[in-house]
């Protein structure tokens, strides 16, 4: 794509992980963050000038009704995912959403149907799928490096105890699963290229019904096993690892290496374990800015220019939290929807 034509993108809210979206893409030439919205246009206009964005507009409303804004880029609060990115697709806008992409698979196919219907592009946003550990991962997986996939396990948790936090709010699509555990999942799917065909989960909620931790059991139809946890109650983790009958792959898939350390990408090829570890040496990223780049050349035309998650997997990982959700409720094995 020409540099000098950056995709012009709207943020919808000045949360802060708008904040950290816009100092990722600052340096882009292949992006402009041009305009934030708010329905307080006292903190879009202080939030503008803190990041220092161009315009401030005091309404989503007006954001969408912009001529001059491309895409729009979601970070509100889980449960307006949905509604808004359908309100935008319908105004014309590409739309880059934040995880998780919609509250369950019902909605997230609505919201690609309605991405099609306008002949805009939606894309759910995991920043870690674009970072280079992430392409080296998939490549390792294509030539089959370490044989059959017989075992996934995949967890990342962190802690939240501010009640006031939206994380934690039983109204606005809070808990463990759809934040961390919709990474979780997201990695499982990526990895096994399928969903799984069914699941068994347990949580622990807190006082408000908003699961604090959850880990499930995953089957997949071809004898695959995964197993996924995530929690707003414990210290600060996140890897993966990836058991073949040839070799194991670990991995700390993180968003933004090296913030909060350098990324972990390595791989034992052979089966006793005096093998040693051979670690993937890959450049660090910002993956706001990686995934923001990737997200313009797709929508400026280049197929296969996304490293994200394709509308499919982005309804399966739907489908399977929705199951987890399902299974955690009712203890038993709970079969992912078609």
């Amino acid at each position: 794509m020409s540099k000098a034509n950056p995709l012009r993108i709207g943020v919808l809210g000045a949360a802060n992980i708008a904040r950290a979206f816009t100092a990722g893409c600052a340096a882009s030439p292949e992006i402009e963050v041009a305009v934030v919205a708010s329905r307080d246009l006292a903190k879009a206009k202080a939030f503008a000038e803190e990041v220092k964005i161009p315009r401030a507009l005091g309404s989503y409303e007006a954001l969408l009704a912009d001529k001059d804004i491309e895409a729009v880029y979601i970070p509100l609060p889980n449960s307006m995912h949905a509604p808004w990115a359908t309100r935008a697709a319908e105004a014309g806008k590409h739309v880059l959403c934040e995880k998780p992409l919609a509250l369950n698979a019902k909605e997230a196919r609505a919201m690609f149907e309605a991405a099609d219907k306008h002949k805009v592009v939606l894309r759910e946003a995991y920043p870690y799928m674009a970072q280079p550990q992430t392409a080296q991962l998939r490549a390792w997986l294509k030539e089959e490096a370490i044989g059959r996939l017989r075992l996934i396990r995949s967890t990342f948790g962190i802690l939240f105890t501010d009640p006031s936090n939206i994380r934690l709010s039983p109204t606005l699509g809070g808990g463990a699963l759809y934040d961390a555990g919709s990474y979780a999942v997201s990695l499982i799917r990526l990895v096994a290229g399928t969903r799984p065909a069914r699941v068994q989960a347990v949580a622990q909620n807190d006082a408000n019904g908003v699961d604090l931790t959850t880990i499930a059991n995953l089957e997949f139809a071809d004898g695959l096993l995964a197993h996924a946890s995530c929690s707003f109650a414990t210290a600060y983790h996140r890897h993966a690892s990836i058991a073949g009958d040839k070799g194991v792959i670990e991995t700390n898939y993180l968003n933004h290496p090296p913030a909060g350390g350098p990324a972990v990408l390595q791989i034992r090829r052979g089966v006793p374990m005096t093998i040693p570890f051979e670690a993937a040496p890959v450049p660090d990223g910002n993956g706001f800015r990686l995934e923001a780049e990737s997200f313009a050349r797709l929508v400026r035309g280049e197929s296969n220019a996304w490293s994200g998650a394709t509308p499919q997997e982005s309804i399966d990982i739907a489908l399977t939290l929705d199951a987890i959700r399902e299974s955690a409720r009712s203890g038993g094995w709970v079969q992912v929807g078609g």
